[in-house]
């Protein structure tokens, strides 16, 4: 990994972003996007995560986070997607409904077998890009980034109307996690 992409001021905003192997398109089942968001409220309740924005897409997840006090931020990514992905990976395994099941797994199979260190199944990318957001326009920028990213997809037409981000939350209307507000 680049030393531009670390996580050097542990008091920082941090904007990250992390996919899947392949960019496969888990997240369009509401099972495993709610593995996810559980994931995340116990990094906010026992981990130290602060969340100023996120986002769920198809096959990526974007945050705008930082760690509390005494936490660091790199140590509770590694914890998230550590847990996440065994626990996506055992959801696709077990969903008896799952159409794509042995396409996926036999992806994250192969991705893991050429990553030393997995055992099994690689899920996500090592990488989280983490950009410190060292600047109010830096700040606003990728927060429509985040944001807006459902409306460049094409999922919905106003940011709010995404369950799967805080655009709601900066709309007034409550998300499905707690975030700290930026503005």
């Amino acid at each position: 990994m680049s030393r531009a992409y670390k996580i050097k001021n542990k008091e920082g905003i941090y904007f990250v972003s992390f996919a899947t192997v392949g960019w496969i398109d888990v997240f369009t089942r509401r099972i495993y996007k709610d593995i996810l968001i559980d994931s995340l409220k116990y990094c906010q309740e026992e981990k130290g995560l602060i969340l100023f924005a996120w986002c769920i897409m198809s096959n990526h997840v974007h945050l705008i986070a930082k760690a509390k006090e005494g936490f660091e931020l790199s140590g509770i990514l590694r914890d998230l997607k550590k847990f996440t992905s065994k626990k996506i990976i055992e959801a696709i395994n077990e969903n008896v409904q799952e159409s794509r099941k042995e396409w996926m797994l036999s992806m994250f199979k192969n991705a893991g077998a050429y990553n030393v260190n997995n055992k099994n199944y690689q899920f996500w990318k090592q990488d989280n890009k983490p950009i410190e957001l060292w600047s109010n326009e830096v700040l606003d920028q990728k927060l429509d980034y985040v944001h807006n990213n459902p409306i460049e997809e094409g999922i919905v037409e106003k940011p709010e109307d995404y369950i799967y981000s805080s655009a709601r939350d900066y709309a007034g209307v409550r998300g499905l996690l707690q975030i700290e507000l930026m503005i």
